[in-house]
């Protein structure tokens, strides 16, 4: 059994996608050394020569659908002011909005998650999990599965990229990397729609 833990130390050494990591730490039977061997040879380790850089420049950028009804402002940075001008990253950005707008994201990865959301949650999933009947020796598993599905639903760096689902945004990412040559960050972003938190009228 692969940890969410072992596939998350991998991504932080490696940069590649969650999936990748999960994928590379299979076939290497959980050696996390092996792992990133598989990952090299695979070309999806290069976002990892990029980590230490700072990511100062950038884009915030501003995107409107559905005829002014959802707005997206994103903040996604890059280490120079050239690549930032760059189409590629203009495009990368342009899609990373379009994402937000489509798929609502809460948070931009599962580490901005806060303590007192995550403890709730696992404490809905649990209760879910016991009212439907499952032993107690497997209530772990099963909510520590759910969780990942929650991070997925709610984390915009895990989330299956909306014009291509086999992927999810971090594979994105980490593709412009390779690209671009510089380490891409999404800093933040906020979405608006047209009368949300105001109650209907009856």
């Amino acid at each position: 059994m692969i940890s969410a833990a072992d596939v998350k130390e991998l991504r932080n050494r490696t940069g590649a996608g969650m999936m990748d990591c999960k994928k590379a730490l299979e076939e290497s039977g959980g050696d996390m050394e092996q792992a990133i061997e598989y990952l090299r040879k695979k070309g999806l380790a290069t976002a990892a020569k990029r980590a230490g850089k700072i990511a100062s420049e950038g884009l915030v950028h501003a995107y409107i659908h559905g005829g002014g009804r959802i707005g997206v402002l994103i903040e996604v940075n890059c280490e120079t002011d050239f690549v930032a001008k760059t189409e590629a990253f203009q495009d990368l950005v342009h899609n990373l909005a379009m994402q937000v707008a489509a798929s609502r994201p809460e948070y931009v990865a599962r580490e901005d998650v806060p303590e007192e959301v995550l403890a709730k949650e696992k404490e809905i999933l649990t209760a879910q999990a016991l009212n439907e009947g499952k032993p107690e020796k497997v209530i772990d598993k099963i909510v520590a599965g759910r969780l990942e599905k929650f991070f997925q639903d709610n984390c915009l760096l895990e989330q299956p990229f909306i014009k291509d689902m086999d992927r999810t945004v971090q594979d994105l990412i980490n593709e412009a990397v390779a690209k671009l040559g510089e380490k891409i960050v999404v800093r933040r972003f906020v979405r608006y729609e047209v009368g949300e938190g105001i109650k209907a009228e009856e």
